[in-house]
C-alpha cells in the first residue's frame, strides 16, 4: 500500500481519481443514489436466484443433462461469480467514493468481472460453433460429456490469462487530501513509458472479448438459420425434430442479442474515454459510466428469464423445482421433450431399420 500526497493543482499518479472540486458528481444525489442501489439489488438478486436455479435444474434432472446444457450452466456460473464477487462491491465503492474492502478485494473484484465476460463470450462462441457443425453439416454430436468439461476448463484457463493483467496492474493506495482528509483508493498502475498500455489493452479485449466473438457467432448462426428455413423434411414424423432445432436455436440467438446489446453502450464508452481522455473531464462522467455498468450487468440475469421463456424443458424444470418434485413428469403428463424425442426416434429405427436420415440426427446436441 502505498500514501500519496494530493495538492490541488499538481498533478498526482492518481489525480485522475482525487476528488476535483470543478465536477459535479451526480452520483452523490440522494435520489439517484437510490436509484442505484434498488438497481444494483435487483439485478444481483434477480442473478443469483436465476442462475442458481439453471445450475440446479441442469444438476438434478438426469433429462437436462446436455452437453449444451452443460455449457449454458458455464455461462450461469460465470453470470453468478460477477452477481456475488463484483456487484456488491462495485454499488458500495460507487456510492461512498473510496476503497473500505482492502488489497485483496482490490486486486481481485476487477479481475472477476473480467474472468466473468471474458468466459461467457467464449461458451457463446463454443455454443454457437458447436450447433453448426451439427446442423450445417449433419453430424452426429461428438463431444462426449468428458470433452465437454475439458472445454470448460480450458475456457477458464484462457479467461483468467486474458483478463490477468487487471489483477496485476491494479494498485491499493491512500491519498492525504489533507491532515485530516484522507481517501483510500483502488485504481488501476499501468507501466510507464512512450506506450499507454492501458489503451492498448482496453482496444485488445474489446476485440477479444466482444467483436471476434460476437463475428464468429453471428457467422454461425446465420448459416443455421439459413439451413433450418431451407429445411424440406422428408416426411412428417421428422418435423418435431427440426421445429426443435428451430426453436433452440432461436433461444440461443436471443441470448447472444440480449447479451450484445447490454454491453454495447459500455464497451463504446470505454473506447472513448481511451481515444479521448477529455471524456474522463465530464462532469457527468461518473453517472454515464454507472448507468452503461448496470445495462451490461442486466445480461447477468437475463438469460434464466430467457430460458423459462423460449424453452419448455427449462420452464417444465423450474416449475418442477418451486413445487420440490422430484421427477419433471410429476407436473405435466409429458416428460421432457428430449426425452420423448429419443424415444420417438427408437420407434422410428424399429420401423425403418437402422438407417435414418440427417433430420434425425444431433438430438442429443441440440436438445436443450
Amino acid at each position: 500500500m502505498h500514501t500519496w500526497l494530493y495538492i490541488p493543482g499538481q498533478t498526482t499518479p492518481y489525480n485522475e481519481m482525487a476528488p476535483k472540486p470543478e465536477l459535479i458528481d451526480i452520483t452523490k444525489f440522494i435520489s439517484v443514489q437510490i436509484i442505484l442501489i434498488l438497481a444494483y439489488s435487483s439485478i444481483i438478486l434477480l442473478g443469483v436466484v436465476g442462475n442458481a436455479l439453471v445450475i440446479y435444474v441442469v444438476i438434478k434432472f438426469k433429462t437436462m443433462r446436455t452437453v449444451t446444457n452443460y455449457f449454458i450452466v458455464n455461462l450461469a456460473m460465470s453470470d453468478l461469480m460477477v452477481n456475488t464477487l463484483c456487484l456488491p462491491f462495485t454499488l458500495v465503492y460507487t456510492l461512498l467514493d473510496e476503497w473500505k474492502f482492502g488489497i485483496v478485494l482490490c486486486h481481485l473484484v476487477t479481475y472477476a468481472q473480467g474472468l466473468a465476460v471474458q468466459v461467457s463470450t467464449v461458451t457463446l462462441m463454443v455454443i454457437a460453433l458447436d450447433r453448426h457443425r451439427c446442423i450445417v453439416y449433419h453430424l452426429e454430436s461428438k463431444i462426449s460429456t468428458k470433452i465437454c468439461f475439458m472445454i470448460i476448463g480450458i475456457t477458464w484457463a484462457c479467461s483468467a490469462a486474458l483478463a490477468s493483467p487487471l489483477a496485476i496492474f491494479k494498485e491499493y493506495s491512500l491519498i492525504v487530501i489533507s491532515p485530516d482528509f484522507k481517501i483510500q483508493v483502488c485504481a488501476e498502475k499501468w507501466p510507464g513509458g512512450q506506450l499507454n498500455y492501458s489503451t492498448i489493452y482496453s482496444i485488445s479485449m474489446l476485440l477479444i472479448q466482444y467483436i471476434l466473438p460476437l463475428a464468429i457467432i453471428s457467422y454461425a448462426y446465420i448459416r443455421i438459420w439459413t439451413k433450418l428455413k431451407n429445411h424440406v423434411s422428408p416426411g412428417g414424423g421428422n418435423d418435431h425434430y427440426h421445429q426443435r432445432r428451430r426453436k433452440t436455436t432461436k433461444m440461443l440467438v436471443t441470448v447472444v442479442v440480449v447479451f450484445a446489446v447490454c454491453w454495447l453502450p459500455f464497451h463504446a464508452f470505454q473506447l472513448a474515454s481511451d481515444i479521448d481522455s477529455k471524456v474522463l473531464d465530464l462532469n457527468e462522467y461518473k453517472l454515464i459510466y454507472t448507468i452503461f455498468h448496470v445495462i451490461a450487468m442486466c445480461s447477468t440475469f437475463a438469460n434464466p428469464i430467457l430460458y423459462g421463456w423460449m424453452n419448455n424443458n427449462y420452464r417444465t424444470a423450474f416449475l418442477t423445482a418451486f413445487k420440490c418434485e422430484q421427477r419433471m413428469d410429476s407436473i405435466h403428463p409429458e416428460v421432457s421433450v428430449a426425452f420423448q424425442a429419443k424415444k420417438k426416434q427408437l420407434q422410428v429405427k424399429e420401423v425403418n431399420g437402422p438407417n435414418c436420415n440427417y433430420a434425425t440426427s444431433c438430438t442429443h446436441a441440440t436438445n436443450v
